[in-house]
């Protein structure tokens, strides 16, 4: 094979994108003479689809991928054990219709005469709503082990892990508000932050001279005092989607025929 391209769009259970468009991309994206596995959906698959993907890999040179965010995708595959060698992803979170198929058509060295388009579901009973560790930026503090109450995670100094990510409770991304380093991440989530992939904001470190020194040394207080009630926030928030989670747990638990 040389140069064989393939498609992946994730069509997300979540609703961070309109079934509108969703619709869209597909007949956007059918035109681009690759092949295409529609799946439903990305974080399904590769928690619990992991086979396919990797047939994906052995299949093709490149394989393009129309999800979320490029940061939430990347640590997700890590995180599950995902191999997929030559990979791109394409934010549909944030780029419209006309913008991505133009990005992936640029990606396209040769068209496929007889391409074919494949809509693939997940075994997966449960929804896939579950954290992502982002490695690089997590310090091992384990703020978000100790916050959760649901047993998703295993921690010690040396080591955070997710080891019962279907024990997370859908639309309740508490325990990563808590964050301090911005090292959780929820994919599904239907916000555009550092929380559901976005790359998080760095401070920008501000230099300057003794004159103005005194000038800075008030910026940054203010800035620090303004990150605390940030944080305060967060923390406030996080509380009540806990909350929130726990009381759906009980009610679940009071009847069993009702989805988690």
């Amino acid at each position: 094979m040389t140069n064989k391209t393939c498609l992946i769009f994730c069509n997300c259970g979540a609703g961070i994108i309109s079934d509108d468009k969703k619709e869209e991309l597909s007949e956007a994206f059918k035109p681009l003479g690759v092949d295409i596995y529609e799946l439903h959906d990305l974080c399904a698959f590769s928690l619990n689809e992991k086979d396919f993907l990797h047939q994906v890999d052995n299949d093709y040179d490149k394989t393009l991928i129309a999800a979320c965010y490029p940061r939430a995708i990347k640590n997700m595959f890590e995180q599950n054990g995902v191999q997929l060698s030559n990979y791109k992803v394409f934010n549909f979170r944030e780029t419209d219709t006309k913008e991505i198929t133009s990005d992936l058509a640029a990606r396209i060295e040769e068209k496929q005469e007889n391409s074919k388009y494949e809509i693939k579901k997940s075994g997966l009973k449960v929804p896939a709503w579950y954290p992502i560790i982002d490695k690089e930026r997590c310090t091992l503090c384990g703020q978000c082990a100790r916050f959760c109450v649901f047993g998703v995670y295993s921690y010690n100094k040396k080591s955070l892990k997710v080891v019962n990510p279907l024990s997370c409770k859908n639309n309740c991304p508490a325990c990563g508000r808590t964050c301090p380093a911005s090292a959780i991440i929820f994919p599904r989530l239907p916000e555009n932050s550092a929380l559901s992939g976005a790359e998080p904001g760095e401070d920008k470190k501000v230099q300057g001279n003794d004159q103005k020194g005194n000038l800075f040394v008030m910026l940054n207080e203010r800035n620090n005092a303004r990150r605390n009630i940030f944080r305060q926030g967060a923390f406030q928030q996080a509380e009540e989607e806990k909350k929130k989670a726990l009381e759906e747990l009980k009610n679940s638990l009071k009847n069993p025929k009702k989805d988690a």
